[in-house]
């Protein structure tokens, strides 16, 4: 028997486990007498007793049933797991045995010495019962948020991620389904939410914030995400209008708990593409519990697929990541202190010998052309990081906890390149009866190019934060925290290149930027938020956050508000809204310029770049209205939200992107907009899997203010210049469509089938530094990829039988991966090559063709 309980409505999940409640008081109260006039004779003194519930990672729980054996009456914990029960002393003795119960967990027998464990507040903690859990599937609440409380938030199941086709098996591949979230290039593990870029997204893992690395330029040189989806517990992602206790960021806020143990389990992953291993046990007496995953990547057979670029790939990625958790407190109760320490090292290595390539492309006089290329030369890109965590935890009472946090972090980046590439272009033979159909003819225009790079780049970030939390009443939770970072970057860049169209390279197709930069800086940032309970139906959330950086000088207040109101009338519907003002402190990235130096048009161009120390934060207002529907259909949980959103920005830093590269112009020049809408259709629509289908519409614009074009009268004449206006961002995709569908065999749930699909309409390309070309229909083309997966899973454990070492195996995962079902040719990006006339061609670069993989997933 399977059964799922959901948070996702919190008079839903209170109907639940109040019922449960009551169905379990009884047996915690099962040995009082059927006569209590002879009781309450034995009875003398009644004392209070006081204390907070937690499970095993300091969580609160709600909902607990706690009463003492053998006497009537009973109460439950609140949702910050508080609670308080009048008991009577018994006249016969001092001893009684405190009974806690709740649906998952062990029974709690806490024995009392009255009347004086009712002078101090008990802090009791649960052990999830695991056995009991085999079927269970539980979404719970996150630090006393539920979804319904915070506009934009929604709930990932890590199996989903995890089992979801994909073609490396990252954890972001499953982001890219929900709605307002775009990623248009399978091979990157970046995506872009409401019109934003990857660095305006904020992730965090424990607590802890996370970095990508800097240099990266294409998505082939990239490794997995951050995130290792067999560490996971729970994942919330905010698309907009978040909490103040997250930070300074535009666009979107990823939030991950990794797992504490109870038990020993493993798991081993291996594919075509790579694999996993992890490992998650605690200690004997419960004090110590430990988590660690490695992973390995090596994409050149998804590579090998490109049509682009065809050579000597060899990419390998390997990290390694530990999380410990040590009980600090004395052994009754030891969950009071804890201490968190989280480790990770990883190392990217993209080693490439191009070889040949060709592309076809359409022309603007809808021709057929094809472009034929010949490489010589090699890439190699290498980014190491290391990153450690520590998180000191203490419940100073029932109401009040404090953490101390401290991380580290180390990047070392470098880029090596000499390639020369060798190219002809031809037309194409559209005439179906003729022999040479589909065929290159009438080749022409031979020309090259040259690349050189030696670029390197180290960063370490190191921080110091404290964070709390109070409960003065049951209505009121207030949060605070305060954060220190200090930052040094240095950053060497050496790069050459020239364009030759005609056996001749003149001084004004060679280029070489050059520069020897630092950056020491100071963050500064602090938050202070309550949120109030109104009364069981609505919430008020209210706070501000403040940041200052020693490097601009320049210090900014981001106040926030959250409400949401659950209907009276109907339970099953909550109401939600948000509007905040959200800036973006520039990092190092932002601040790079390149300023050109060619006095002489004919000759070469030399560029230096530079720091715009002077750069500003940029600046968003977020308006927010949300709607979500919890309902059954055929007996099983389905959920329906939607949400409305507008964003205004100043101060706005405009960009180019060359694949995933952003070319940052390095000033507030610019202001925009994004508005759009946003709905998603989740539930079991299949008994037993969970499914979605995402929807979002968006439209972004940004106005650059020093961006003007000529102004022409009726005969052609140049009277002037005039602003451009408004024109299409980077990310302005109209239309995007996830859907994640699982189904399974209706007598055999062990066999199962997956379909990712994800469509948009096409990214406004253009050549770099003419944002004015964007979108133009040549370079607007729509992505469109289905993923077919299916599985079967093997159950190697005998329930009847004892374990005969902790190492056996519990199920064996087989899976078999279509990607790309539909063969279709998805565009990365465009090179731009010019022939001898000094036309310049828009060369796309398409991204992996159909192939097929296999996965195996071991668990212990």
């Amino acid at each position: 028997m399977s059964l799922k309980v959901t948070t996702n409505s919190r008079l839903a999940a209170t109907t639940v486990w109040s019922f449960a409640a009551l169905l379990l008081l009884p047996a915690a109260v099962q040995a009082q007498t059927p006569n209590p006039e002879p009781v309450q004779a034995a009875l003398t003194t009644v004392v209070t007793i006081t204390g907070t519930l937690r499970d095993a990672s300091g969580q609160p729980l709600e909902l607990a049933a706690v009463a003492v054996e053998g006497q009537p009456g009973g109460t439950n914990t609140a949702a910050d797991g508080t609670f308080s029960l009048s008991v009577r002393v018994p006249a016969t003795g001092q001893l009684a045995v405190l009974v806690v119960r709740r649906l998952g967990y062990l029974t709690l027998r806490q024995p009392l010495k009255l009347p004086a464990d009712a002078s101090r507040p008990l802090r009791l903690s649960m052990r999830l019962d695991t056995k009991a859990l085999s079927g269970v599937r539980v979404t719970g609440r996150s630090d006393q948020a539920d979804t319904r409380e915070q506009v934009s938030i929604t709930r990932i199941d890590p199996r989903s991620a995890k089992e979801l086709p994909s073609p490396f098996g990252d954890f972001n591949a499953i982001l890219k389904t929900l709605p307002g979230v775009v990623s248009n290039n399978e091979l990157s593990s970046t995506y872009n939410v409401r019109g934003g870029n990857y660095d305006e997204n904020l992730v965090y893992v424990n607590g802890f914030e996370i970095y990508r690395p800097f240099l990266v330029s294409s998505a082939q040189q990239e490794g997995l995400s951050f995130i290792n989806p067999d560490l996971v517990k729970q994942i919330e992602f905010s698309s907009g209008g978040w909490q103040p206790k997250y930070g300074d960021k535009l666009a979107s806020v990823l939030s991950v708990d990794y797992k504490t143990p109870e038990k020993f389990a493993a798991s081993f992953t291996a594919s075509l593409v790579g694999g996993a291993a992890h490992a998650e046990a605690r200690s004997a007496n419960g004090r110590v519990s430990y988590l660690a995953g490695v992973r390995y990547k090596n994409a050149q057979y998804v590579l090998s697929s490109l049509k682009q670029q065809q050579g000597g790939y060899n990419p390998t990625f390997y990290d390694g990541q530990a999380f410990v958790t040590i009980g600090l407190g004395k052994k009754e109760d030891m969950q009071r202190t804890t201490l968190g320490l989280l480790g990770v090292v990883a190392h990217n290595d993209y080693r490439f010998s191009p070889e040949t390539g060709q592309s076809t492309f359409s022309t603007g006089t809808n021709q057929l052309t094809r472009v034929f290329i010949a490489y010589d030369g090699r890439e190699r890109m290498q980014y190491d990081t290391y990153q450690g965590g520590l998180n000191l935890k203490h419940d100073f009472s029932s109401k009040l906890q404090m953490e101390l946090l401290g991380s580290a972090l180390v990047s070392r980046e470098f880029e090596l390149r000499d390639v020369e590439a060798a190219y002809t272009f031809a037309e194409i033979n559209r005439d179906p009866s003729s022999p040479d159909f589909n065929q290159a003819v009438r080749q022409r225009d031979i020309g090259s190019q040259f690349k050189h790079s030696r670029n390197f780049l180290t960063a370490r970030i190191f921080t110091a934060e404290t964070r709390g939390r109070w409960t003065p009443s049951l209505n009121h939770t207030v949060r605070w925290g305060a954060k220190i970072g200090r930052e040094k970057i240095t950053d060497t860049l050496n790069e050459y290149s020239f364009a030759d169209s005609a056996d001749f390279v003149p001084d004004a197709r060679r280029t070489r930027l050059v520069s020897d930069l630092s950056l020491e800086s100071t963050r500064t940032q602090g938050f202070l938020q309550d949120t109030w309970s109104l009364d069981s139906l609505r919430t008020l959330t209210y706070g501000a956050r403040v940041h200052y950086w020693s490097t601009n000088g320049q210090l900014v207040i981001s106040p926030r508000l959250q409400y949401s109101q659950i209907s009276r009338s109907h339970p099953n519907r909550s109401f939600r809204a948000a509007v905040g003002v959200y800036y973006q402190p520039p990092f190092y990235r932002e601040l790079r310029n390149q300023a050109g130096d060619r006095t002489d048009p004919t000759q070469p161009l030399i560029q230096t770049a530079n720091l715009n120390l002077e750069l500003r934060a940029q600046k968003s207002y977020h308006f927010i209205l949300g709607k979500e529907i919890n309902f059954e259909k055929y007996g099983r949980p389905f959920k329906f939200s939607t949400e409305l959103y507008y964003k205004y920005l100043t101060d706005v830093v405009p960009y180019d992107i060359d694949n995933v590269r952003l070319r940052y112009f390095a000033k507030n020049n610019a202001r925009a907009y994004a508005a759009g809408f946003d709905a998603r259709l989740s539930g079991e629509f299949v008994k037993g899997a969970e499914s979605w289908f995402s929807l979002g519409v968006l439209t972004t614009q940004e106005n650059i203010a020093d961006d003007s074009m000529n102004v022409v009268d009726a005969s052609g004449k140049v009277t002037g210049r005039e602003p451009k206006g408004f024109i299409r961002r980077p990310q302005d995709q109209r239309l995007n469509v996830g859907v994640f569908f699982q189904d399974h065999l209706p007598n055999n749930p062990s066999v199962r089938g997956y379909v990712n699909l994800v469509f948009g309409t096409g990214l406004p390309f253009s050549p770099p530094n003419e944002p004015d070309l964007r979108g133009t229909d040549a370079l607007t083309v729509s992505y469109k990829r289905v993923d077919l997966g299916f599985s079967k899973v093997v159950g190697l454990k005998n329930n009847n039988a004892p374990k005969a070492h902790f190492y056996s195996f519990d199920s064996l995962w087989i899976g078999l991966e279509i990607l790309n079902v539909l063969a279709a040719n998805n565009v990365a990006g465009y090179s731009y090559l010019q022939d001898v006339n000094g036309v310049t061609y828009s060369v796309p670069s398409y991204l992996s063709q159909r192939i097929v993989n296999l996965r195996l997933i071991a668990r212990f």
